[in-house]
């Protein structure tokens, strides 16, 4: 094989580290774009949640009596 100017180099060969380099930075976003994703998810269901507990919550709710209010009353 001769050696001329389009054999000798090649330019749109990537060193090893730009390659791994370019590997783990696309991970990286994979993984938070996944991240991201899954935490909307949770998100909207906790919103959905709660609002359905206080649709089903009386308003005029009481608090119990604690244990201590509850001695003196019956002294």
């Amino acid at each position: 094989m001769t050696v001329d100017k389009n054999n000798l180099f090649k330019p749109d060969r990537r060193s090893k580290a730009e390659a791994t380099d370019h590997t783990a930075r696309a991970i990286m976003v994979a993984e938070a774009k996944a991240r991201e994703k899954k935490n909307k998810k949770l998100r909207a269901m906790r919103l959905e949640r709660e609002a359905a507990e206080k649709a089903a919550e009386p308003d005029g709710k009481k608090r119990p009596a604690s244990s201590r209010t509850k001695s003196r009353a019956a002294n």
